[in-house]
Order: C-alpha cells, then structure tokens, then sequence
C-alpha cells in the first residue's frame, strides 16, 4: 500500500523591502517569506504536496522547524486512509498531547499544522484531478461536517445546524460554478497602499486600480495621523466618491486611540477599518465597532484559531471575516471559519497580502460561494501584485476578478528555480552579498 515517505521543509525569504512592497505602520521593512514544505508519497505517481506558512523574514527558520517537528508525524503513514480521513487526520496533529502544549492551537505550531494540512490537501486535489475549490464543493454536506473540530464550537455552532447551511446551499450549486468558470470572483487591490510609498505612486497605482477594473482599494494607515488624512484625501481625489476605500491599521492603535483616529479618518469616507487593534481583543474591536460606525470594522488574519473567531461573531465584534488560509490549521479549520461566518450573516472577506497567500484563499472563497453562503454580496478577496511569477499556477486577475483556477491542486507549488535563488541563507539572491 503506498505511503507518506517524505517530507521536507525549506526556508523562502523574498527582500520586498528593497521597495518598500509590504510596508505597514507595524511591519515596515517585510522580507515577505515562506516556510515551505513539499510531501512525496511511494505511490509512483508523480504527485507531491505542497504547503507554507507565510512570514515576513526573521523567525522564518523557527517556522520551518516547527513544520519539521509536525511532519515527522505523518511520515510512514498509509496514503489512502489518511487522504480519506482529512478530518481525522486534522484531529490527529492537532491533538497532540505533547505538540498541544506549545499552543494550543495557536502561534508556530498551529501554522506548521496549517503547512502539513495544507499540503496534504494540495497532494489529495492533485490525486483526484481537481482544483481545490472544486474538490471540497463537490463533497457531500455530510463530508464536509466531518472535516470540522467541533470542540468549543457548540454554543454557537452545532454539526446539525452546519448541515443544515450546508444543505440550504446545494440547491444552485451547479450553476454557481458555472458563473465562478466564467465570470470569476470579485476582487481588490492593496498594491496602492503600502505606507512606504510616496504620493505620486500612490496616485500613480490608485489611478492603475482603477483602469483594470477593480471596485475597491485598500490604504495602510496608522503610523501618522496628518500622513494619513493626506494619503486617504489623495485617493479619495484620484478614484473618486463611489469607488470604495479600505483602510488597515494592522493593530496598530489601542481602542480609544482607533476610535479617535478613525472619525478624522471617516470624511474620506472609507469602507472598512482593517484590525483596528489588537487581534485577541474582542470586545475592543466590539466597542470600535458601536464608536465608528457607519464605517465597517474588518479583521482575521491574525486570529488564531476559530474559537476566536467563534467569539468576535458572539459579540458583534466585525462586520466582515478576513480569513488567512496559513495561520489557522488549514483547510479544515478554515471550513469551520466559513460556516461561523455563514451562520452569523457576515461576509467574508479574506486576508491574501503575502507571498502565495492570493493562490490558496482564492480556493476558500470559491469554495464559499459555490457550497456555503451561496452569496457575493459584500465578498472580495484582497490581491496584491508581486510575487506570483514564483508560483507554477498563479493567480490571474481579469478587470478586477479572480479568474477561476481549473488547475488541480491547491495552487501552492513553487518553481524549481526559486529554491535556488531565494533559499535562505545559501540561496543566489542571499549569497551574492
């Protein structure tokens, strides 16, 4: 019976910061980075997994070594139990008696659970012949409920009523794909927004927004506030009143400094505050919200697990989800995420400013609409332009959408040059000096 022979990990770092491609009131010189893993199977097939967990440079390596510890678990085992068991499997790391202790279920453990998942979901669509999104929405609404750790979930989630979502969603279902297959999904653009950059290119970008026809920008903000009000002025100026302008303060602010900031900010009418604060804070982000409304508060891509999630839903914390498809622990959790968010009437809106963060998420929503919310309303998903070229199957973007991937897999494989060029530290690009 063929098996999981081999797992290996490789640390990826890319210097963005050369032009200031990432840049934010809390992250200011990002080397957007991937702690990678591939998996081979003895099947004889010529399928690997791909996974990462995305960083920005520095600890990287501490990543990569927690994907090392993971992986060792699921060396040797029996190939097609486990890609039969994805949730079984998500249990069987997760639950770890002596790996839960470094949690649990958050900072650099959860993410390498997230790399492995991952990977082996990559290594299961690859094996059946379908792109991700596909692979999951044609699953069974029984199939799916079997994916999802229903462990803290209960008081406001139970199985039966995420069958019962996930039932209301089959009707339509076929022709959904069929529009994501020919009109993609809604997306938008904070290649503008990045803090370092100065106004003429921010104009610049902004003006490039919205010739390739997206419908919504976002701007970083946080470091300064007079900065801000000029850049939000300057965008608003250059795309004009009905086009939407997201902001993101990347936690930068304590509450009542986020309440503050944002009403002088709110004459530039923006459409989101992105992580006002602190990530953990739940009822901050609650009071923020009551404070600033009608401006929307948005936040995920820090959250750690989905019991945090499960909690700024209680408490009417966010108007919109931001999902990270490589922080929580993968695939899996990410499906409970979505039924959380189906269940409460919030739209999802994923986080995907990283490097390989727009391939995987891209999967996630689709996945969404086709099986879930059965909605676009109020959906985009966040893209940013560098990096793709890295990417055997790279995300395309056509007047403002995500064109539909139809090849299979989770869209995370890298080039074979790129581990030559940007491996840390022997790589081409960090080995010339």
């Amino acid at each position: 019976m063929p098996h999981i022979a081999h797992v290996s990990t490789y640390d990826i770092r890319f210097p963005t910061p050369r032009e200031l491609d990432g840049s934010d009131a809390m992250n200011t010189d990002p080397d957007y980075s991937a702690a990678y893993v591939a998996i081979t199977t003895s099947a004889g097939d010529g399928h690997a997994g791909h996974g990462f967990a995305f960083t920005i440079g520095r600890g990287n390596d501490v990543q990569v070594a927690a994907i090392a510890a993971v992986a060792e678990h699921i060396v040797g085992m029996d190939l097609d139990r486990t890609l039969a068991d994805m949730g079984g499997l998500w249990k069987h790391l997760v639950h770890d008696s002596q790996l839960r202790w470094l949690g649990p279920e958050k900072g650099a453990v959860h993410m390498a659970i997230s790399a492995v998942v991952n990977a082996l979901w990559d290594l299961k669509a690859k094996r059946e012949n379908k792109p991700l999104w596909k692979l999951l929405a044609d699953l069974t609404p029984h199939q799916i409920v079997e994916l999802v750790d229903f462990r803290y979930l209960t008081d406001a989630l139970t199985p039966d009523e995420a069958l019962d979502i996930l039932r209301r969603a089959e009707p339509g279902k076929a022709e959904r794909q069929a529009h994501l297959l020919t009109h993609g999904y809604p997306a938008y653009t904070t290649s503008p927004g990045w803090l370092g950059y100065r106004d003429e290119k921010l104009i610049r970008l902004c003006k490039q927004a919205v010739a390739d026809g997206f419908t919504q920008i976002k701007l970083k903000v946080g470091a300064d506030l007079s900065d801000d009000v000029r850049r939000c002025r300057v965008a608003r100026e250059t795309i004009g009143p009905r086009m939407r302008m997201a902001i993101d303060a990347n936690q930068r602010w304590d509450v009542g400094t986020a309440i503050e900031w944002i009403r002088k900010l709110a004459p530039y009418d923006p459409w989101w505050i992105e992580e006002p604060t602190s990530p953990d804070d739940v009822l901050g982000h609650a009071a923020i919200r009551q404070a600033v409304a009608p401006v929307k508060v948005a936040t995920g891509e820090h959250v750690q697990n989905r019991i945090v999630v499960k909690q700024l839903l209680q408490a009417g914390a966010i108007d919109f989800l931001q999902i990270d498809a490589a922080r929580v622990g993968g695939v899996n959790e990410n499906v409970a995420n979505l039924l959380l968010a189906a269940k409460f009437d919030v739209p999802v809106c994923p986080h995907a400013d990283g490097v390989g963060l727009c391939e995987l998420v891209q999967h996630l929503s689709m996945f969404d609409f086709v099986a879930v919310s059965a909605a676009l309303d109020n959906r985009v998903i966040e893209y940013v332009d560098h990096l793709h070229e890295h990417f055997v199957d790279p995300v395309v973007i056509d007047n403002g959408r995500y064109v539909t991937p139809t090849r299979p897999g989770f869209s995370a494989t890298l080039h074979p040059a790129t581990f030559d060029e940007f491996t840390y530290p022997l790589g081409t690009e960090w080995s010339a000096g």
